[in-house]
């Protein structure tokens, strides 16, 4: 597909004056995970002590992760790179690499790790690949703190990562700006209409949840694309769908309960 100019660095797209100020089958025995040097390592005291010990601590959580279920060694090897302190403000530094999810202000959250691994695994299974193996050009819908962002950059060739809420995504350009990702690319918009400029995508995954898939989402998937996202249930309980998209038409999966924030439109 067709790859139209990027944004130059650091990755910001500027929209116009409008934008204001079922459990898992058993896991086989887990293999030994090779962890990679960090992306980068912090720079405030507390995250610089716990960058010392990052390593230990990011193997220690992908093994657990690898024992959940998570098997693709090229998920596990992205989630023993990305050094998570370095999104958690230094306060909850020392809970970086446990399986929990964190605030990040604004009553948002960045996600507990088996959850960011298992949806970005089941994107990398049925997203389209590139002649290198490596996932096409990805929307990422709630960039939050930029965390999955950057796992996603580990496995995509180019990632879109798209926040409604101006403060988390000033939060996530301040946490994005040392690590030079220049496949990456913020977006301070509203996520329910996606990113056309940036359209057709091989995956698009969500880290909050509505009443369904925005349409918006399945006309922006390439043919042979695949949607990882929350939606709210019949029963009024988030569950975790896959959208596999086919000339032949549109299939869709529902998978294990989950529990994200709300989908919302707008900016704020």
């Amino acid at each position: 597909m067709a790859t139209p100019p990027r944004p130059g660095f650091p990755a910001r797209i500027d929209l116009g004056s409008s934008a204001r100020p079922p459990a898992r089958p058993p896991a086989r025995p887990p293999a030994a995970v090779a962890v990679t040097p960090p992306v980068t390592s912090a720079t405030a005291p507390q995250a610089a002590s716990m960058a010392r010990d990052s390593i230990p601590a990011r193997a220690r959580m992908v093994q657990l992760l690898a024992a959940e279920g998570i098997r693709d060694p090229q998920v596990l090897r992205a989630m023993g790179t990305v050094d998570r302190h370095h999104f958690v403000d230094s306060a909850l530094v020392p809970q970086a690499y446990e399986d929990t999810a964190l605030p990040i202000g604004l009553g948002q959250t960045i996600s507990k790790p088996s959850v960011v691994a298992r949806m970005v695994e089941l994107l990398v299974q049925g997203g389209l690949r590139g002649e290198d193996g490596r996932l096409g050009r990805v929307l990422d819908v709630g960039t939050g703190c930029g965390y999955q962002a950057v796992v996603l950059a580990q496995l995509a060739s180019e990632v879109y990562s798209i926040e409604r809420l101006r403060d988390l995504h000033e939060k996530a350009r301040a946490n994005l700006r040392p690590l030079r990702l220049a496949t990456v690319h913020l977006i301070l918009g509203d996520g329910m209409a996606g990113f056309a400029k940036g359209a057709p995508y091989a995956g698009i995954i969500a880290a909050a949840g509505g009443e369904a898939v925005p349409e918006a989402w399945i006309d922006q998937l390439a043919w042979g694309g695949r949607i990882v996202a929350p939606v709210v249930t019949a029963a009024g309980q988030q569950a975790l769908v896959v959208i596999d998209k086919s000339r032949q038409g549109v299939q869709q999966m529902v998978l294990e309960a989950v529990n994200f924030v709300p989908l919302k439109s707008g900016i704020a």
